[in-house]
């Protein structure tokens, strides 16, 4: 190389040396692992098992609708540069697609916790109406689901950083202990009930059914702001008056309106029953208070002694 040449790059290569090293700094300073998480439970799971050893990132912003997440340049750069993606597969095509093409092998896909359950909904005993189909993703509203969850972030983030893997396990730990309690109340409050039934405005509680003895039944199917066909909102109608159902729930972040006119219909009151996808924007909640709230809301609207 001639000392011409050397002379003009000389200042470029200092500048790009330079860059680097103080990015690379930053990094190290902060000294915690950089996760991205995919949207509020699984958020909340990361933060409660990495404590002050993590930096998480969600995806959605507060208040806002995570099925049809459309992410920007910027979030597929951050789910790129992270240390750890903790996703849900099939939840959110956006993020699976981004995933597979820039953090393949950095990320753990809760849906492999445990085998998903089919997204059917029941409408009459010994009877299922194909709603959608697909698995039901919404496995964090079954608390000891969302536990093993939490054991498999925190054997993530022992593999990314091994100096913390007991930290991880003691918090993964705490935090079933939490969830096991929660679960308990659930069973204790849901055991004696005159009502067994649920109406809901989209199929998202179908594993909290399954695991407190109720039967879900949704006017539309796995994605919330899908407009029921006239026919489906007719069964659900057909059943909710038959069945002399008390309560039509609505949930926090789509449109009541379809719930609310259903309710009017039927001479039942409507009621939100939150799926925690995630939270509104300003709220102080975390998902036990926001699960211990529809705890409450369903042992009033079922009679629950």
């Amino acid at each position: 190389m001639s000392k011409r040449l050397l002379v003009v790059l000389a200042p470029l290569l200092l500048v790009a040396g330079t860059a680097t090293a103080c990015a690379e700094t930053s990094a190290d300073a902060s000294g915690k692992v950089e996760v991205v998480a995919a949207f509020y439970p699984l958020q909340y799971v990361t933060e409660q098992v990495g404590g002050d050893r993590v930096s998480v990132k969600n995806l959605v912003k507060p208040g806002a609708e995570p099925h049809d997440l459309e992410l920007s340049p910027r979030q597929i750069v951050d789910i790129a540069d992270a240390d750890l993606a903790v996703y849900l597969h099939g939840f959110q095509p956006a993020v699976d697609e981004a995933i597979a093409d820039r953090a393949k092998d950095k990320a753990l896909d809760a849906a492999t916790v445990q085998p998903l359950n089919d997204g059917y909904v029941p409408l009459e005993e010994g009877e299922l109406h194909e709603d959608e189909k697909g698995k039901d993703p919404h496995i964090w509203l079954d608390p000891t689901r969302l536990a093993g969850v939490a054991d498999a972030v925190a054997n993530k983030l022992g593999e990314v950083d091994p100096d913390h893997k007991a930290e991880y396990a003691a918090n993964a730990k705490a935090l079933g202990g939490k969830l096991d309690a929660l679960d308990a109340e659930y069973k204790a409050g849901l055991a004696s009930c005159k009502q067994k039934t649920i109406v809901v405005s989209h199929n998202a509680f179908g594993y909290l059914a399954n695991r407190y003895g109720l039967t879900q039944v949704s006017i539309t199917g796995l994605t919330p702001e899908a407009e029921p066909a006239a026919g489906r909102l007719a069964e659900v109608t057909s059943f909710a008056r038959s069945h002399k159902v008390s309560t039509i729930f609505f949930e926090t972040l789509v449109s009541p309106k379809v719930a609310e006119t259903l309710a009017k219909e039927v001479g039942a009151k409507a009621e939100v029953l939150d799926p925690i996808e995630g939270l509104e924007d300003g709220s102080k909640d975390d998902y036990l208070s926001v699960m211990r709230s529809n705890l409450s809301t369903l042992r009033g609207a079922l009679a629950c002694s």
